[in-house]
Parts: C-alpha cells; sequence; structure tokens
C-alpha cells in the first residue's frame, strides 16, 4: 500500500505538470481550431529562461528560497509569453485564413525552428545542463510516504494557476471575449470585440503556463536540454486530448490521468521499458472509442 500510495504522489506531480502545458494546446484549439505544435519548444524555453533567470535573482534575493523561486516563476511566465505572442503575430496571423493545413505545417516549421536554433553552440548547445535549486530540497514523511518540497510546490503553483486561469476565463471581460470568439468569431467582431488582440492574449496565457511547467518539470527533474519539450509536449497533447480537446477542465483531467497511468506504466516489471510508449497507447485507444475525449462532447459539422 505504501509502494501505492508513492506511486500515486509521483504520478499527481507529473500529471500536474502535463495538465499545465496541455491547458495551453486546448485554448488554442478552442479559440483557432488548429494544434499550436511550438507549444512544447515554448515549455522547453520556459525552462531555459528559469535556468538564467536563477543566478541573477540570486544576487537580490536569497538562494533557495520560495520568493527567489516565484520570481523566476513569474520572470520566466512574463518572457515567454511575450514569445508567444510574437509567434501569433509572425508566423500564425499572416496565415489566419489561410486552410488550416497550412498553418499545421507552418507549427512544425515554427517547433523544428526553435529546436535546432537553440542546439546552436551559441544559443544553448546540445549539451543537457543541470538546472539551479529554486527551493531547499527537504522530504516530509507522511506516513511512509514521502513528499518532497519540489512535488509540494508543483500542487500548490498548479492549483493555484488552473484557478486563476478559470477566473480569468469565466469571470472578466477579456475571458467572455475569448469564449466568444470560440463560439463564432464573426458574430464576436460585430459585437466590437478585438480579435487581434483576444487571440494573441490566448497565446500569452498559454505560454505563460507552458513555461510555468517547464519550470516545474525542471526542478523536479534537473536536467534540461533544448529537445526537451519534443516528447513532453506530444504527451501533454495526449493529456489535451484525452480529457477532450478544446475542454478546459477536460485537459487538466487528461494531464493527471496521463500522469498516473505512465508512473505506474514505468514501476511494473515488463512495462517500465514501454513507458513512453503507453502515453501514445492511449491515444489510439481514446480516438477509436471515445474520440471526443473524457469531457468533451461529440459535435455534428453541418455541410
Amino acid at each position: 500500500m505504501t509502494e501505492f500510495l508513492q506511486q500515486l504522489l509521483n504520478g499527481l506531480s507529473l500529471g500536474a505538470i502535463y495538465a499545465l502545458i496541455a491547458l495551453g494546446y486546448t485554448m488554442v484549439y478552442g479559440v483557432l481550431r488548429f494544434i499550436n505544435f511550438a507549444h512544447g519548444d515554448v515549455f522547453m524555453l520556459g525552462a531555459f529562461a528559469g535556468y538564467f533567470l536563477a543566478p541573477r535573482v540570486a544576487q537580490v534575493l536569497p538562494a533557495g528560497s520560495l520568493a527567489g523561486a516565484l520570481v523566476v516563476l513569474v520572470l520566466s511566465m512574463a518572457l515567454c509569453a511575450a514569445i508567444g505572442v510574437a509567434i501569433e503575430i509572425l508566423a500564425y496571423r499572416p496565415l489566419r485564413r489561410r486552410p488550416r493545413l497550412t498553418v499545421l505545417i507552418t507549427a512544425i516549421g515554427v517547433s523544428l525552428l526553435i529546436e535546432f536554433t537553440c542546439q546552436h553552440r551559441l544559443v544553448f548547445g546540445a549539451s543537457p545542463r543541470t538546472f539551479p535549486d529554486l527551493v531547499e530540497a527537504r522530504n516530509l514523511d507522511l506516513g511512509g510516504v514521502t513528499l518532497g518540497t519540489t512535488q509540494l510546490l508543483v500542487f500548490v503553483l498548479t492549483a493555484l494557476l488552473l484557478a486563476a486561469l478559470t477566473f480569468v476565463v469565466q469571470s472578466t471581460k477579456v475571458g467572455m471575449a475569448m469564449r466568444a470568439v470560440a463560439f463564432n468569431e464573426q458574430a464576436a467582431a460585430l459585437m466590437g470585440v478585438n480579435i487581434n488582440r483576444i487571440i494573441s492574449f490566448t497565446f500569452g496565457l498559454g505560454s505563460a503556463l507552458a513555461a510555468a511547467g517547464g519550470i516545474l518539470f525542471a526542478m523536479s527533474y534537473t536536467k534540461i536540454e533544448p529537445l526537451m519539450g519534443v516528447q513532453t509536449g506530444l504527451k501533454a497533447f495526449v493529456a489535451a486530448v484525452l480529457g477532450g480537446i478544446g475542454n478546459l477542465p477536460g485537459a487538466a483531467l487528461g494531464g493527471i490521468v496521463l500522469g498516473i497511468v505512465e508512473t505506474y506504466a514505468g514501476g511494473v516489471q515488463g512495462l517500465s521499458n514501454y513507458r513512453d510508449g503507453i502515453a501514445f497507447a492511449v491515444l489510439i485507444l481514446i480516438l477509436l472509442f471515445r474520440p471526443a475525449g473524457l469531457l468533451g462532447r461529440a459535435q455534428i459539422e453541418k455541410v
């Protein structure tokens, strides 16, 4: 039972990170109906932003303090939000009226551009780097189950960010505008909604959440490199589809479920080598038996 609970705790921690990244996928899809495959690379940029910001923040705030970690997190989120807005304006906005396949291919191109640019020796380089300790590492013993300070921080920050996102989308004017654009872009424009501004805000908000996921992932697994967003980003996309692409609670649920399944699979003898493949097997099963996802609703397309 102790091992079962420990694996559950580890799965929840990993799933919370997947949930943060999946929310970015599902927000963009909900508004524009296309998949931003460069989102995983923004996740990677968030981790590297934290890597370079941490030593500078440590010159002002004590290293390993919670305040310093929060400053690094907020600055990284702001930086990646700006990058997300820039990607939308430069790469996606000129193609908004083009076929969706064109935008999809462009998204893949933007992803490859970021990855191979960051691998250049004048940028980040291809070698993995060790992420600095933003908080002092401690372990709490909960009746035989170990809860690390990093895991606790992952749970608390994920819950706060999800609550903040829900408030923005459901209880603010800009959130109402986002929902209006997602429902009917032309009608929203006729009602005075600035479509370009709302779409850019959506990209910025999703990219900020991806940066938070990158910081929390780097704190949990310590090693970062320019291709870290490829596999993690694809798994987060699986989580978004699992929960119901375009559905915010579904993205969070999909991330949690995928994290738990992947963690338990890694702890079972004979399945540990297939841990990464299980995530994509889940995607195939969902597409076969419930294409709309766990919380999604099937929509009838009129010809």
